[in-house]
């Protein structure tokens, strides 16, 4: 192909482009001119007026936006009707890209990375029990923060993005942390000597000021980004509100469940040891 810009008296006048002098050298010596148009087919056709290229594969790009609603609903909308209503041609195929293709591989990345959080968590609560039976205790706790965050992304309208589940790689550790406060606390008391329900109504009792006052303090710095509306706010919403829905329903929750659940796994393993003696 060979481009040629002309001048502006023949872009729109297929006629004077026809008419263009074009010089040759005559036979008999000297220089002759002749039209454009004999020596060339001259017609307008419709085409792209810029070609976009990836992979050495021609693509056509189509832009929208996405207002009052995620992303991810609305891709799986769009996706449903092209199906149904759009019949491609032999040779060509739809990809979505931009923020969507990032979507879907950070989500492919989140799969990979809260399975190994995790184990990596459950290592660390080990070399620190040295019980499997108190790290997955403590482990416990972690429901009840997805559960606040859950409820949280619920009634706020917000669908699980990436940024949510950032949001509850975060509420992971928060929650560990207070279980670990309650559990250490707890074996402290029943090494010296309290019974398992006297040690849970203790360690409830003993820390539960440092733990809802760690879960005010997110929960006021974060409430401005969670009720924002602003730019920006899709990708800084989500996390706040997980966060903020986590700690508060964790912490309280974990309060009352986690010493409890301690004391009935501890109840039960003297009633086995009874039992085998």
């Amino acid at each position: 192909a060979l481009t040629v810009r002309l001048a502006p008296e023949y872009r729109s006048n297929i006629d004077a482009i026809r008419a263009i002098k074009v010089g040759y050298a005559a036979p008999n010596g000297g220089n002759a001119y002749i039209p454009l148009g004999e020596l060339a087919d001259i017609r307008l056709n419709t085409g792209a007026s810029y070609i976009y290229h990836e992979r050495n594969q021609r693509y056509i790009p189509v832009k929208f936006s996405v207002r009052g609603r995620d992303l991810g609903s609305t891709v799986a909308e769009a996706q449903s009707r092209i199906s149904q209503n759009v019949a491609l041609p032999q040779g060509y195929r739809i990809d979505w890209a931009g923020e969507f293709e990032e979507l879907q591989q950070a989500k492919n990345r989140m799969t990979i990375i809260l399975p190994v959080t995790l184990c990596m968590i459950l290592l660390l609560l080990y070399g620190l029990f040295n019980s499997l039976r108190d790290s997955l205790l403590t482990l416990a706790a972690i429901p009840f923060s997805i559960a606040g965050g859950i409820i949280a992304l619920y009634f706020s309208g917000l669908a699980l993005s990436v940024s949510a589940a950032i949001g509850f790689v975060s509420l992971f550790g928060v929650s560990v942390m207070n279980g670990i406060l309650v559990m250490t606390y707890f074996n402290h008391l029943i090494l010296e000597g309290k019974s398992p329900l006297d040690a849970m109504h203790q360690a409830a009792e003993q820390r539960m000021r440092p733990m809802l006052m760690t879960a005010l303090s997110a929960c006021i710095g974060l409430l401005p980004a969670a009720i924002s509306t602003g730019i920006g706010s899709q990708v800084q919403r989500p996390l706040a509100t997980v966060v903020v829905g986590g700690m508060l329903l964790g912490p309280i929750m974990l309060l009352v469940v986690a010493p409890a659940l301690q004391v009935i796994v501890l109840e039960w393993s003297a009633k086995q040891g009874g039992n085998k003696q």
